[in-house]
């Protein structure tokens, strides 16, 4: 795909991080801990056996960062909140001082006219709702709609978007279904209540931070994929229809149908959320927008052992298959089921063993992967998919989770042990497709 593809005039350009990943500063000026602090410093959690107490130092390096956006002409920067810098437990008093963190944030990214897309919630729950229970704990529903009004209060009015979570999915399934991600707890029951437990705070949450009359367009952001059969047996049709209702259908059926997938359902039995009468009319809210992110498609196989894809394209350096045509399927597939509102792509991008070469990271995967997306969100707005904008997953080399910093989905390269950032080719190609954009 040429660097001359052209997407509308009013299309946001963006890169995107998330607190934990990249802030640092994990006992700095009141934060609280969160269950990521608690589940990095237990042994064996963590790949590398690393931790994000320092991370990308972001937090005292933020001007110069918000520089480097600047330098690579994005239109908009999205970034999430640490819950507990700003409530160290969750409930209770707010931390002036954390707040005063994100405050210089926003002044910097408005000096450098790049507009703020904000997300509440990127897995970091305060450690002291965990000690009550956690996303297992309805009432933390509540305290997380309490959290989203205040921040709605204050930066509402500077805030493009306000998203509430990042990846529902992962946080239910990674962190209460196989105990990959905090907080460590491997029981399918639990994961499948905490699921359900993260719609409810989504929808009371956009009904607290719409009473405060922020002009922030309010949303959430969720991790999709299709869901392909391996072959055409009725066995791989069957499982591949399964997984897609256990996964984007789980989400997006109770947000705008009111419901959630019969087929997802009765393969849950037992397992199956404690739904109050209500939760539903809670759950579905209006949305300003909705956020999806896109890393691959889900290859379904009931043999034993499964076939597993050709990968035509390669994988990146997480296993995963680079799959591009899936988000063309993928969108238009919502498009059909759905009555959408104006969608962004919130993350996309890929691990790569970067290495620094005099000076330079050449990094022609990145750019090959990332040309090839932006081609395939094409091919869907032609089709009438409504996205307004692309968010480059991610800005910064960082903290990946229970991969520690083994993993570096970065178009900047940062050496940790210097915090020294070094722009990849990718940065560079991303910033000249910009420019070719508003020259077109």
């Amino acid at each position: 795909m040429p660097n001359t593809t052209k997407f509308p005039r009013s299309f946001t350009w963006g890169v995107a991080t998330s607190a934990f990943q990249i802030e640092g500063a994990a006992a700095e000026d009141g934060k609280g801990p969160s269950i990521w602090d608690t589940f990095t410093h237990h042994p064996g959690n963590v790949i590398d056996a690393s931790n994000g107490d320092i991370a990308c130092d972001h937090y005292h390096r933020y001007v110069d960062d918000v520089g480097i956006m600047a330098s690579l002409g994005v239109d908009a920067y999205r970034f999430s909140m640490a819950w507990s810098r700003v409530q160290p437990e969750g409930k209770g008093a707010w931390n002036e001082k954390g707040f005063d963190f994100y405050d210089r944030l926003l002044d910097e990214l408005a000096q450098k006219e790049l507009a703020a897309h904000l997300t509440l919630y990127h897995w970091d729950l305060p450690q002291g709702l965990q000690q009550d229970g956690g996303w297992l704990n309805r009432d933390t529903c509540l305290r997380f709609a309490d959290y989203a009004q205040e921040v709605a209060r204050r930066f509402g009015s500077r805030a493009a978007t306000i998203a509430t979570h990042n990846e529902p999915w992962c946080s239910a399934n990674l962190g209460y279904g196989n105990a990959q991600f905090a907080p460590g707890i491997a029981d399918a029951k639990a994961a499948i209540q905490v699921s359900h437990h993260l719609l409810l705070s989504h929808g009371l949450a956009m009904q607290a931070m719409r009473t405060v009359g922020a002009p922030a367009k309010l949303g959430i952001v969720l991790n999709q994929w299709t869901a392909d059969p391996a072959t055409d047996s009725e066995a791989d049709r069957a499982m591949a229809q399964l997984e897609y209702a256990r996964s984007v259908q789980w989400f997006m059926d109770p947000i705008f149908k009111g419901c959630y997938p019969a087929l997802a359902l009765k393969s849950h039995g037992e397992n199956c959320p404690i739904i109050h009468p209500n939760d539903f009319t809670d759950i579905r809210q209006p949305l300003d927008f909705l956020g999806v992110n896109y890393y691959f498609r889900s290859f379904c196989s009931a043999e034993t052992p499964p076939k597993k894809p050709e990968g035509k394209l390669g994988f990146t350096d997480m296993g995963w298959e680079i799959y591009p045509q899936g988000l063309t399927e993928l969108l238009i597939a919502l498009k059909q089921e759905y009555t959408l509102p104006p969608i962004y792509i919130t993350e996309n991008g890929m691990a790569n063993p970067d290495k620094l070469v005099n000076g330079q990271i050449p990094d022609i995967e990145r750019i090959t992967y990332v040309r090839s997306h932006l081609n395939a969100l094409a091919n869907a707005m032609a089709q009438g998919v409504d996205i307004q904008g692309y968010f480059l997953w991610s800005l910064l080399d960082n903290f990946e989770w229970n991969s520690g910093y083994a993993k570096r989905f970065g178009i900047v390269h940062v050496d940790y042990e210097t915090q020294q950032r070094t722009l990849k080719d990718s940065a560079i190609w991303y910033r000249e497709f910009i420019r070719a954009q508003r020259l077109a």
